[in-house]
């Protein structure tokens, strides 16, 4: 017996087998049912998801001598010569190979006769968007008005791309891509009937694959059965060159550690296993959409199909990332494989200098990269605020001298009256605040909102770290102190950049004179009073 490929020998052959598009179908079959047909049909919408197969099975319905609540029999001589293209009735007609007007003329002369056989006669015409402009002006006017006895159905992948005036003369379907677990429960199906041994994690993975297109996913599983192998996760990684959600997590990982090792090694695995770099970094995408979708949604499992392991490596892996970093990443992802399929011998070369450039932001200048940067210091600094103070620090250890007074007195106030001693405990005990003393030479910008204002038009970014500081500046303006509360904020403002940011912007506020000295300092900025003021009087 001649071997028939798969797609073709488990087509659905009525409405009640087509999956995942009961919105259609269901309306297909009460029109049926009840005789109230369209004199033309427009079915949209991805490959392989039933367009022409929904066809076939309506040029049916509209014929069957024996229908079924709207479902062809699929026994009577129509039914049978329609299935294996024998019916002179039925024309199906591929407009990416026929785009010219005169097809349409011969079509336009034609449907003015009776059908042979038929009750009526059916015209499909597939990708009907390739047609000419001649052309669909041609169908125009036997579109809107047809005899009786005519029916066209026309099907289409890209729907935009047809003028609005043949859209209008239509009934129109839009067909949906089909879940990952129709596509599974349907390969199930299959391997039951065709004695194929197939793991649900494979069934699972060939459906991702496939995007929503069942004639791609049995396909796929056609392939990965071939040469009567059982078709088990590893055999569908092998056969489609996949690396797995392991190595894209890994490589996540890899890039926030900033481990280059790991991710040239990566990639060389990939090159050295005969496997695409393409399908490799087409993954990657995958894989940062994914962490996308759940650091940003909170119901993500409503767009995310992921087994339970599958989302914990992936919330694993978002947790590392900011959504701004995540953003700056998939920029590159998309660029770069515009960039493979437009030089595909160097693909390699494209992949690992992404990798350089995801996981090193700071050699770019663009406003992403910038985001991030932005976006990971911020980060660090809600760590930091989390952090406990040094001077709770202190405090701990003062109770615990504390608790060994009352166990040794004698040792305990001996301890005391020492002056180091004295100086540690009255430095933790938290000071009130005060006004400045009367004659000091210092004072307190109190109002910075001036000062900010010319920071951030020169450093926005540096305005942030200078916003909680306390600035003191002498009154002849010879010097200035400013007090930060932690030392990451002075390590930021210390720059070069920074500094000059500062100085330039305390000029301007005419509060230091040129040529002033600047210091800055880690200080809670908490504290404040005669006993800061006193320690400023003293630099």
């Amino acid at each position: 017996m001649e071997h028939q490929a798969l797609y073709r020998k488990y087509r659905p052959r009525s409405f009640e087998d087509v999956c995942g598009q009961e919105h259609i179908t269901s309306i297909l079959r009460y029109e049926s049912a009840r005789g109230r047909l369209s004199h033309a049909y427009l079915f949209c919408g991805p490959r392989g998801t039933g367009k022409t197969t929904c066809a076939k099975i309506l040029s049916k319905a509209v014929n069957c001598d024996s229908p079924v609540n709207g479902d062809p029999c699929g026994k009577c001589y129509k039914c049978t010569s329609i299935d294996d293209g024998s019916a002179t009735d039925v024309v199906e007609m591929d407009a990416a190979s026929n785009t010219g007007v005169e097809y349409i003329r011969d079509i336009r002369d034609e449907v003015t006769y009776t059908p042979a056989i038929m009750k009526k006669r059916v015209y499909i015409i597939d990708e009907v968007h390739m047609l000419s402009i001649g052309a669909f002006n041609a169908l125009l006017k036997t579109l809107e008005e047809p005899p009786e006895h005519v029916v066209f159905i026309l099907a289409t992948t890209e729907q935009h791309k047809l003028p609005a005036t043949i859209i209008s003369r239509c009934q129109r379907f839009d067909f949906r891509r089909i879940t990952l677990e129709d596509i599974a429960s349907r390969l199930t199906y299959i391997a039951d009937k065709e004695n194929i041994s197939l793991e649900a994690e494979a069934a699972r993975i060939i459906a991702k694959q496939a995007q929503g297109g069942m004639r791609d996913a049995i396909n796929l599983f056609e392939l990965c059965a071939g040469g009567g192998h059982d078709v088990t996760a590893e055999r569908v990684r092998t056969a489609l060159g996949i690396t797995g959600l392991e190595n894209s997590h890994k490589c996540a990982v890899a890039l926030k550690d900033g481990d280059f090792d790991s991710l040239f090694s990566a990639v060389a695995n990939v090159v050295s296993s005969s496997k695409d770099v393409e399908v490799f970094w087409q993954e990657l995408i995958s894989f940062w959409r994914d962490m996308l979708v759940m650091k940003s949604t909170r119901e993500f499992s409503s767009y995310l199909d992921l087994t339970g392991n599958e989302a914990e490596l992936i919330g694993d892996a978002a947790s590392r990332f900011t959504v701004a970093e995540l953003v700056y990443h998939s920029t590159i992802l998309d660029d770069a494989l515009a960039s493979m399929k437009r030089l595909p011998q160097l693909k390699r070369n494209i992949a690992e200098l992404s990798l350089v450039k995801m996981g090193t932001p700071e050699l770019e200048s663009s406003t992403d990269a910038l985001l991030a940067r932005i976006s990971a210091l911020e980060n660090k600094l809600k760590l930091l605020g989390n952090a406990p103070l040094r001077g709770a620090a202190e405090l701990a250890g003062t109770s615990s001298v504390a608790a060994e007074t009352e166990k040794a007195p004698e040792a305990a106030e001996s301890e005391v009256k020492s002056p180091s001693t004295v100086d540690k405990v009255e430095s933790s005990k938290p000071q009130a605040p005060s006004t400045p003393k009367a004659d000091s030479v210092w004072r307190e910008i109190a109002d910075k909102s001036e000062l900010m204002e010319k920071i951030s038009a020169a450093n926005p970014m540096i305005a942030g770290f200078f916003k909680t500081a306390r600035c003191f500046v002498t009154k002849d303006g010879s010097k200035a102190v400013i007090r930060v509360a932690n030392s990451f904020y002075a390590q930021m403002l210390s720059d070069r950049d920074s500094m000059q940011s500062i100085t330039d912007a305390l000029l301007l506020c005419e509060a230091v004179r040129s040529g002033c000295e600047i210091k800055i300092e880690v200080k809670e900025t908490a504290e404040s009073g005669s006993a800061l003021m006193d320690e400023i009087e003293e630099l």
